[in-house]
């Protein structure tokens, strides 16, 4: 990959740190129960059939799987499309994708569990389906914003396509494909609160406890380290983005 640059482990040091003290943060059961009693002091403070750490790590391992997927299918779909080989596809695609956001993730799952029954899966085929629109979107767009003038220089110095592709297209548009994987991959972890309507785990089970008895405690503690989550993950992929992209600086 001859545009990717040398990334810098002193880059890659805070992330790291900020991870390690989220996670932390997660095990430090006394410190939730504390607070949660002390703001809902009438009600159950904390959901004690699983620690908030290993509900942590499940949500993190639903979002990073069905992120995964997205990326694989995504990418190599918006590129295709992208290309005078595949441009008739390029409508059918884009609808396609839209569709997968005009149904609520809930439908979804509904839809796939029939097929795929109880279990992680289901909500990752939803949030799958619900997180490919930004991927696909902005490599389109990122692609499509190339300057025309640029390929025709890239031509005219002997690149084959694929050679225009991977050494000029892809570097010019990947500030607007790390963006909309970016979006992908948040939206994916806040929404992947709906896996445990058909027993996915995760941060979602505290929020649909609580939800089921009343206890806004649960609700909290579950939607907090939620919020908390989505917030390390943006500023995450913003430093990624700084870093793969320095020339934006």
């Amino acid at each position: 990959m001859p545009w990717v640059r040398p990334l810098k482990i002193t880059s890659l040091i805070a992330p790291a740190m900020a991870w390690g003290l989220s996670m932390g943060l997660f095990a430090y059961q006394d410190l939730w129960k504390q607070t949660l009693a002390a703001l809902f002091p009438n009600q159950t403070p904390l959901f004690e059939r699983q620690t908030l750490l290993a509900l942590a790590l499940e949500h993190l391992a639903i979002t990073a799987t069905a992120g995964f997927l997205v990326l694989l299918v995504g990418l190599p779909l918006a590129i295709w499309v992208a290309r005078p080989s595949g441009a008739a596809f390029r409508p059918l695609v884009e609808n396609l994708v839209a569709v997968g956001q005009t149904f609520p993730p809930v439908a979804v799952l509904a839809l796939a569990l029939p097929f795929v029954g109880f279990g992680p899966n289901g909500a990752i085929l939803a949030l799958f389906l619900y997180g490919l629109l930004p991927v696909v979107r902005n490599t389109l767009e990122g692609l499509a914003a190339v300057p025309q003038d640029v390929l025709e220089a890239a031509s005219g110095v002997g690149y084959s396509p694929l050679q225009r592709l991977w050494r000029v297209e892809i570097p010019l548009a990947l500030p607007v494909i790390l963006s909309g994987i970016r979006t992908s991959v948040v939206l994916v972890l806040a929404t992947a609160t709906v896996a445990p309507l058909i027993g996915g785990g995760g941060l979602g089970v505290p929020i649909v406890a609580g939800l089921a008895v009343g206890n806004q405690a649960f609700v909290s503690e579950g939607a907090i380290a939620v919020a908390l989550l989505a917030i390390l993950l943006d500023w995450t992929f913003a430093r990624l983005e700084a870093i793969l992209t320095p020339w934006r600086a």
